[in-house]
């Protein structure tokens, strides 16, 4: 495959990550999940021209970005289970709580 096939790979799966976040405000398990989506994307797109440059500089980001998508999944899945354990609930807009 040629590297402009990854790069429309990647921005759809961008466009479907945000598009899932700003349509879906019901679940927030959802929600992170696309976000998780846009993270993945931006790494590939990282990856892809760091192909392409011959730099391993966009390889080590992706690395990174993989490191900080565990470490906030993790912690926004430790969020949403303590907010279960206490409403019964992970709807966005029943999350009343949270607001000031």
């Amino acid at each position: 495959m040629d590297f402009i096939h990854f790069f429309f790979i990647a921005a759809l799966l961008f466009i479907i990550g945000v598009g899932g976040v700003i349509l879906n405000r019901t679940n927030i398990v959802v929600v992170l999940m696309s976000l998780e989506l846009a993270l993945l994307s931006v790494s590939l797109n990282f990856i892809v021209f760091s192909v392409c440059l011959g730099d391993l500089m966009g390889q080590i980001f992706a690395i990174f970005i993989l490191i900080i998508a565990a470490c906030e999944s993790s912690i926004g899945l430790a969020i949403i289970l303590v907010y279960f354990r206490v409403r019964g609930s992970i709807r966005i807009d029943q999350a009343s709580l949270l607001k000031s």
